[in-house]
């Protein structure tokens, strides 16, 4: 009897789950209803979970067997995307999950998210000051000069953020639409490049903090670790001990997705705010109130300060540079269109410049009252810990750079582990998707060796400074694409077809030629003042066009771009025309390809595109549930 039960339940759960749909993903959601439906959760039995994993492990030990086998092993799943974006005949790939629009499940990221997400993000800029003061400006000049830029900063990112929340994908399939299916492995690779660097040398800085907290931890047993590194290593025993210990740390969050960590923001944030106001309260305390401002009241005596206002506040948008490209990656979690919008437009300028606020007047009464100007907070928390050792000191700046080389963590995830992964599964989307992405980066770090970069490269930093000029062009190719030229509106389904009949986004043999030109005469103008900055000679006036940097390859760009696609059109722009499509019409026509459904190309029983309806061959695909493994 319990037999036969058991098998009737079997049955019953079978006839009812619906058809599959495989659509940008290996296996989509069990379309349910209620909130099992939109949640696109599966209920498994414990039975299921022991079958998948001996699937699993059976998986391991085939794969290697063979070389074919272990090829097919280390491959992400096939998309049906990316099946139907190209021909049978060739082997090339321009799909994975990570570069298909994110499905509803996965766009966790409300509003007050994105809010917490850049206060945490930017609420760490205690050093931004000592750039500011170190180009000249007094300490309220300074401020403001943080406050513009980064205000102009988020305005970029404001519109930068709009088509990913949109169509719900990444950077490197934006870039396909605005640069070509061809053109946009430049411009991934170019940040790729840049991550990179940026995120061993965050790692670095993380662990100068994380070295703080052990010796609050163990004093002088690790202070006296014995150096068995060169003389010319860079670092020592003790600080390489640091390093590693915080890579490991954070080691384990490249296995984790971007709308997985937003608790882990949430943590960040609030983990922060304790450790930079009891700093900052200490400083104050210490000093009695009297910050005594001294020479940073001094400013700068120069008659061209127009110039030179302008290129402060480059020098502190140079800051925020990668950000505002990396922003496709962030906002395609979005669950709505503006959430990622308004909430750092309005948080990012405040949280940058209350910091950088607190860092000048810390610095300033520390360096009143000690006659040193500590501007790094592991700097200070170490000479804190210098004169006054003591149990409740210790416990009290153990607190402050743990918390801190936390913050530290959070934002090299944010800012360069995403953006990398990100870029690696478009670089290589049969073998890399965002988790492998972020761990080859983790596993980079080394081979980048940042403390070499930080103690003896002075020049490299200033070209890592000056790097920002590159990213604007791009942000400008894009801002000025989606919003003036294309309306909004993006074929998201041909951004999977590398094909010759690709004439959405083939353009000139995959390369977008109209964004070409402009990204290289964007960068023309300031490029010569930027080699002047790493040592080489140069007129006074490439040297100021230099200090323009981001400002003037941005509006360059933005420029040139317009006027040659208002004379020469590129081919989606021509279709678009003639479609007369209004603003993001087509995020409304693909809305059940964004969502993982794909459905007839038809709104309320209208055929919109005609040419659209036999797409990639993508009616409805519904598969069996006992032939989806």
């Amino acid at each position: 009897m319990i037999a036969r039960l058991r098998e009737w339940w079997r049955l019953q759960r079978s006839t009812s789950l619906a058809p599959r749909i495989r659509v940008g993903r290996r296996f989509s959601s069990t379309i349910h209803s209620g909130k099992e439906r939109e949640k696109g959760t599966m209920v498994r039995s414990i039975a299921d979970i022991r079958a998948l994993a001996t699937e699993k492990k059976r998986n391991v030990q085939r794969a290697f067997t063979s070389w074919h086998n272990f090829q097919q092993w280390i491959q992400v799943p096939e998309t049906e995307l990316d099946r139907s974006g190209h021909s049978s005949t060739t082997s090339h790939r321009w799909s994975n999950k990570d570069l298909d629009p994110t499905p509803p499940e996965e766009r966790t990221w409300a509003w007050y998210n994105y809010v917490v997400f850049y206060w945490g993000l930017s609420f760490g800029n205690w050093q931004l000051g000592s750039t500011m003061i170190g180009l000249g400006l007094n300490w309220w000049q300074a401020i403001l000069t943080i406050f513009l830029s980064q205000f102009i900063s988020s305005i970029a990112m404001f519109f930068n953020s709009r088509c990913a929340s949109v169509y719900h994908v990444g950077y490197p399939v934006v870039g396909r639409s605005v640069f070509g299916m061809y053109g946009a492995y430049y411009f991934v690779g170019v940040r790729a490049a840049l991550a990179i660097i940026w995120f061993a040398v965050q790692t670095f800085i993380g662990s100068a903090l994380f070295a703080v907290t052990l010796r609050s931890i163990f004093g002088d047993s690790y202070t006296n670790i014995p150096n068995m590194l060169p003389a010319d290593a860079g670092i020592s025993t003790a600080g390489m001990l640091a390093f590693l210990i915080f890579w490991l740390v954070q080691f384990p969050f490249a296995f984790l997705r971007p709308y997985q960590l937003t608790k882990f923001f949430w943590f960040k944030a609030i983990i922060m705010l304790p450790a930079i106001w009891g700093l900052f309260i200490f400083c104050m305390a210490t000093t009695k109130g009297q910050v005594g401002l001294g020479t940073l009241s001094a400013g700068k005596n120069t008659s061209g300060w127009g110039w030179f206002f302008v290129y402060s506040i480059n020098a502190g948008m140079g800051n925020t540079a990668t950000l505002i490209c990396n922003q496709p990656d962030l906002a395609r979690y979005s669950k709505s269109k503006t959430g990622a919008m308004w909430s750092q437009l309005i948080t990012n300028p405040i949280a940058v410049t209350l910091s950088a606020t607190l860092g000048i007047l810390s610095t300033a009464a520390i360096n009143n009252a000690w006659n040193d100007a500590l501007w790094n907070p592991w700097g200070l928390m170490d000479a804190i810990l210098d004169r006054y050792w003591s149990g409740t000191t210790r416990f009290a700046i153990f607190l402050a750079s743990f918390a801190w080389s936390f913050t530290i963590l959070g934002t090299n995830i944010a800012a360069n582990m995403i953006p990398f992964g990100a870029d690696a599964s478009m670089l290589l989307p049969r073998y890399i998707n965002i988790p492998r992405g972020q761990i080859l980066v983790a596993l980079l770090a080394f081979a980048v060796v940042p403390w070499k970069i930080l103690k003896s490269a002075e020049t490299f930093t200033t070209f890592l400074a000056g790097y920002g000029l590159f990213m604007s062009s791009t942000v400008a190719v894009m801002v000025c694409d989606y919003f003036l030229l294309t309306r909004g509106n993006i074929f998201i389904t041909r951004l999977y077809d590398g094909s010759r009949e690709n004439k959405h986004y083939r353009f000139t043999e995959g390369f977008n030629m109209q964004a070409i030109i402009a990204y290289i005469v964007g960068i023309a103008l300031p490029f010569p003042g930027f080699v002047g900055s790493l040592g080489a000679t140069v007129s006074i006036e490439a040297e100021r066009l230099g200090q323009l940097g981001w400002l003037l390859s941005f509006f360059t760009t933005f420029l040139v771009y317009y006027i040659i696609c208002r004379v020469w059109p590129t081919s989606v722009q021509k279709i678009i025309k003639e479609k007369n499509l209004g603003f993001e019409e087509m995020a409304v026509h693909d809305q059940a390809v964004l969502d993982g459904v794909r459905v007839h190309d038809e709104i309320a029983g209208k055929s919109v595109f005609d040419e659209e309806k036999h797409t990639m061959g993508m009616d409805v695909h519904t598969i069996d549930s006992t032939n989806s493994q």
